[in-house]
């Protein structure tokens, strides 16, 4: 890994480290300048010593990826992604403010940090509630010209369609949904607007953070539970908190582990708030039915 390490960290105060060293920690990004909508992660860890080190999820990528180049001159944060995907920050009032560029454009897109918030939730403090019907849907983007349908009950995306948001917002639910996929086809169905559950037709590949039914670069199933392309076959989420389970096929491939962060799905930031739920489009040919969420509840359930 190349890392830019700026020789005056050796030389600066303590009191200028001591100020770097406020990037560190984990970071919730709000990408402005876009039509559409979209959210970033960041981590920096080592800030103010010439150990500095970075994981990102966002444009280009869309796993959590190690940062190869990075470093803080001047108090101005400043990493690079593939030798031409520049980004620079720097902090204000705990709050990182920061633009992105690619290299030799002009343009600039305007992005703002904050401290990705410490979630805790006891899944046992919580009891089911009425199940609510995802039938009301929004295209993320609207601008494109490939549309979903509904036919017989399903609902049908046509090739690079937008990805799909629920007019609803949840916190802790149960999801139930059903999908079918064909042959080397690719989806994704996003927690809160922010996790992404995985769809992929990968029967034969042995399990990783991008397998069917991973928490997409972040948590890997224990199992290959996928069914082949063109059979309906199903999830059951839960999430509480930042702590996930998935159950795919009716097989546990994700047993209540901690999501430390935004996937590339996400396009809501506010990781201590209720989001949508968003069905992804843009990669392959997929239907889904019985799209159901069960809201979980705090006190005790009435009888």
């Amino acid at each position: 890994m190349r890392r830019l390490l700026f020789s005056l960290l050796l030389f600066l105060p303590s009191a200028a480290l001591a100020s770097d060293q406020e990037f560190n920690g984990r970071w919730d990004i709000t990408v402005f300048d876009e039509a559409k909508r979209r959210a970033w992660w960041l981590e920096i860890a080592g800030a103010g010593t010439p150990q500095i080190s970075g994981k990102f999820v966002g444009a280009p990528g869309g796993q959590v990826d190690p940062i190869p180049e990075i470093g803080i001159d001047k108090g101005e944060l400043k990493f690079v992604i593939a030798h031409k995907y520049i980004y620079r920050a720097t902090v204000l009032k705990e709050r990182l403010d920061g633009n992105f560029q690619i290299d030799g454009d002009v343009n600039k897109v305007h992005w703002a940090g904050v401290r990705a918030p410490k979630i805790r939730d006891d899944p046992k403090k919580w009891h089911e509630g009425q199940p609510v019907e995802l039938i009301n849907w929004k295209p993320l983007d609207p601008a494109r010209k490939a549309v979903w349908t509904l036919k017989n009950g399903m609902i049908v995306n046509s090739p690079g369609a937008s990805d799909l948001v629920s007019d609803q917002k949840f916190w802790n639910f149960k999801l139930h949904a059903e999908y079918r996929i064909g042959k080397g086809s690719n989806s994704g169905i996003g927690l809160r607007g922010r996790y992404e559950v995985q769809i992929l037709d990968d029967q034969d590949a042995p399990p990783s953070v991008h397998s069917n039914g991973a928490i997409y670069g972040r948590i890997a199933p224990v199992i290959i539970a996928s069914r082949a392309p063109g059979q309906w076959q199903t999830f059951d989420i839960t999430l509480v908190g930042n702590v996930v389970s998935v159950i795919l096929n009716e097989a546990l491939i994700i047993d209540r582990k901690t999501i430390d962060g935004l996937t590339a799905i996400a396009i809501d930031p506010n990781e201590d708030q209720p989001g949508p739920i968003v069905l992804q489009g843009d990669h392959g040919p997929v239907e889904f039915r019985n799209v159901r969420v069960t809201p979980l509840l705090k006190g005790k359930a009435r009888q």
